[in-house]
């Protein structure tokens, strides 16, 4: 049911917030699992825009204060049913490691790479260590945050949901009928008419 329903939204939604759809589909199964919490998804949301955090010790290489922010931010969250904070420890863990935090942070794809301090410990977290990563990359490096929601979708849904989807003219005509017509929302570069030709020549 969850594939049908996302196989028949994806078709109306523009490409750029096919992602949006499915990381709302992901997390609110989670929620509903009782695995998330709605403060847990306004976390991933917000991270520090509630924090005005002064004393960044990372100066020299996490220029950004909001970064700080959203550090903060993460290190007073219980995620899920947790009763302890996960990031308590991250401010005191990247003093201490700074070297391994700041590489972590400046490579070119963080969401792929070993978490410095905390890799074992998310993935244990087997039903919600794939959101708790989510978060730690949003919170660090915002430009990658689209790259990780989609590794935690195919960790959710599964890979069929990442995929490039190619709705066959055959399967929408399947199902259109007399009184339910098929409307083609034409956006640049997309024009199905030969597709359609060609089906309906085959159709006579």
């Amino acid at each position: 049911m969850t594939e049908r329903v996302y196989r028949y939204i994806n078709r109306g939604l523009f490409e750029r917030d096919k992602i949006t759809f499915k990381l709302m589909c992901a997390m609110k199964i989670l929620i509903l699992a009782g695995s998330l919490t709605t403060t847990d998804v306004d976390v991933f949301l917000k991270a520090g825009a509630g924090i005005d955090e002064k004393n960044n010790p990372f100066t020299r290489w996490l220029k950004d204060n909001k970064i700080w922010n959203n550090i903060k931010a993460l290190s007073k969250h219980k995620f899920g049913n947790d009763p302890t904070f996960f990031f308590k420890e991250l401010p005191d863990r990247m003093s201490r490691n700074e070297g391994m935090w700041q590489e972590w942070y400046e490579k070119n794809e963080p969401e792929r790479e070993f978490v410095p301090d905390y890799d074992e410990r998310i993935k244990a977290e087997s039903s919600i260590g794939h959101f708790i990563h989510m978060c730690l990359i949003r919170s660090f490096r915002e430009d990658r945050t689209m790259l990780a929601a989609t590794l935690f979708i195919s960790s959710v849904l599964g890979p069929k949901y990442t995929s490039p989807i190619t709705d066959k003219i055959e399967e929408i005509y399947d199902e259109s009928k007399a009184n339910v017509p098929v409307l083609f929302l034409l956006s640049a570069g997309a024009d199905p008419t030969n597709s359609i030709d060609e089906f309906a020549r085959k159709k006579k």
